[in-house]
């Protein structure tokens, strides 16, 4: 039986991934979350880990009140996520804490040799060549979470990875794909999450919706996949059944399809390699009886554009698309800034960065830090 930790239980994927921990009858070993400590609460009362971590202090107190007595270790702040990502008794690390929060644990579960189920893709988007020489280092993989890259990953293992052509990341189009580009001005907070797919927290909800998501993930492909830019590929699928496709060189084509279900992805990332029976409801392809496919507009979604960009310069620019767009999201989401000017503000403080081609994790801390003030600059200014 495999031995779990999730980093980010409160959020939308911990929750599924504990839906599946308790379908399948996994050993979770431990938690974390920000702040949600009444949540974490709970879930420590039905699952019973050795340890549980809260990010913020005067939460974590809370915490290890009401959870006096009990057989849980409660931990607090950073140090204490890190010990819930590298403890012994865990296999795999579930990592879903948002933004560049996710990198030092999942850079700790690599070294101590765990199974990485990734969904925080900031981390690879940010430090790919460092999450991937620390699992090299410390003898731990990478399975993702994000439904494209698990379906990548799955699609894969059809063939050989010099035997691949290119990879087709699809994506639903967001709320605003039939939108016209000069009503997006107008755009509405409440609009934007409105997701006519899945059901996501704000950060990522509004990812798709500016369809930045996709620019991470072309970025997060790089590296996990270890593909040059030009061979990862974009394409607009509104059903949201097929996640990904691997193009062979043969001129086969692997798709990997399936209900738009966030505990199918992690399930598998949870058992990998094995394949169990899941609780998600099972696609009907007579049912749904038509998929399309469409490029992207890059003129109206440039985010594209700015993740090809990152993809192709490698060192710290993906760690400033990230952390500026971090910044412009949380500041659109308090009414501060307008929809299009978030790929906007991204763009031009790209524009004004001095990219580090082979960054430590210190240079990548300080272009993240550089980047999220270059950032609230612009949206102040």
């Amino acid at each position: 039986m495999k031995r779990i930790a999730i980093l980010g239980s409160t959020g939308s994927i911990g929750v599924n991934a504990l839906s599946v921990a308790r379908h399948l009858g996994l050993s979770v070993k431990g938690l974390a979350a920000r702040g949600q400590w009444e949540r974490l609460r709970d879930q420590v009362r039905e699952f019973r880990p050795a340890r549980a971590a809260l990010l913020d202090g005067e939460s974590c107190r809370a915490l290890q009140e009401t959870l006096r007595g009990s057989a849980t270790t409660v931990l607090e702040g950073m140090d204490g996520i890190r010990a819930v990502a590298s403890a012994d008794d865990v296999d795999v690390v579930l990592s879903a804490i948002t933004g560049a929060a996710g990198l030092a644990p999942g850079l700790d579960a690599l070294e101590h040799g765990k199974t990485l189920a990734l969904a925080n893709k900031e981390s690879l988007v940010a430090a790919g060549p460092l999450m991937m020489a620390a699992g090299k280092r410390g003898g731990g993989r990478i399975v993702p979470v994000d439904s494209e890259h698990s379906a990548v990953f799955q699609a894969l293992q059809a063939g050989k990875r010099e035997e691949v052509r290119r990879v087709i990341l699809t994506a639903s189009g967001g709320p605003f794909r039939e939108t016209p580009a000069a009503e997006l001005t107008r755009v509405t907070v409440e609009q934007a999450l409105r997701h006519p797919t899945w059901r996501m927290g704000d950060k990522i909800t509004i990812d798709s919706a500016t369809m930045m998501n996709k620019a991470l993930e072309i970025v997060e492909a790089r590296w996990l996949f270890e593909l040059d830019a030009a061979q990862i590929e974009v394409l607009v699928h509104p059903q949201s059944i097929v996640h990904s496709l691997v193009e062979f060189r043969d001129g086969s084509m692997i798709a990997q399809l399936g209900s738009a279900d966030m505990r199918i992805p992690i399930q598998y990332a949870l058992t990998y390699p094995d394949r169990l029976e899941g609780n998600a409801r099972r696609l009907d392809l007579a049912e749904i009886g038509r998929l399309t496919f469409e490029p992207p507009d890059l003129e109206k979604f440039p985010a594209i554009r700015l993740g090809y960009r990152a993809a192709r310069e490698g060192g710290t620019m993906g760690c400033v698309l990230n952390a500026a767009n971090e910044v412009v999201v949380h500041a659109f989401l308090e009414g501060r800034i307008s929809f299009p000017s978030i790929a906007g503000i991204v763009e031009n403080v790209m524009d004004a960065h001095s990219c580090e081609r082979r960054p430590s994790l210190d240079d990548i801390m300080r272009a993240d830090a550089w980047a999220r003030a270059q950032a609230e600059a612009r949206v102040n200014g």
